[in-house]
């Protein structure tokens, strides 16, 4: 517990902590798809930052940071939803391949970036699930609505 960052250095200055959880990426057509995956531990304003390091340059692919580069700025796009920010890359080649970053930011959150990596090879790629899809399109509410009648047989079943 004593290594944890996020514990409160006093009671005043309390440690809000952005924690990214999961960075992966995906083919969704002939678009990349970048997925940053975070716990939100407060709900002041979250900024980011998309790059990528290819031929030891960053690159700012789409940022609230900083600003971002011509030759991404009209193929990339970012979505932001509850304890997740997407970022989507049309037109994806293998000369888009490299590191891409994901760098979040809380508004007064004095802990720092968080930044997490992941190598991008356009061959490698897995095609994006339909689920993940459907849960973005679908309300949470619903999702568990559907899913009660299953965890309640399941219960029913172990008995």
């Amino acid at each position: 517990p004593l290594s944890n960052p996020c514990l409160p250095l006093s009671v005043l200055q309390a440690a809000h902590c952005q924690m990214i959880k999961d960075l992966s990426a995906c083919l969704l057509g002939q678009s990349l798809r970048v997925d940053c995956r975070y716990e939100n531990k407060t709900s002041n304003p979250l900024t980011y930052e998309f790059s990528i390091t290819k031929d030891n340059r960053k690159h700012v692919i789409h940022s609230t940071i900083s600003v971002s580069e011509n030759i991404y700025r009209s193929r990339a796009n970012v979505t932001m939803h509850k304890n997740l920010v997407c970022l989507y890359l049309q037109s994806f080649t293998t000369s888009d391949e490299g590191v891409y970053m994901c760098e979040l930011k809380a508004t007064n959150d004095y802990t720092g970036n968080q930044i997490k990596n992941i190598t991008v090879i356009k061959d490698k790629l897995e095609k994006c699930a339909g689920f993940s899809l459907l849960i973005q399109n679908t309300s949470w509410l619903l999702l568990l609505l559907l899913s009660l009648p299953l965890l309640q047989a399941v219960d029913f079943v172990s008995l």
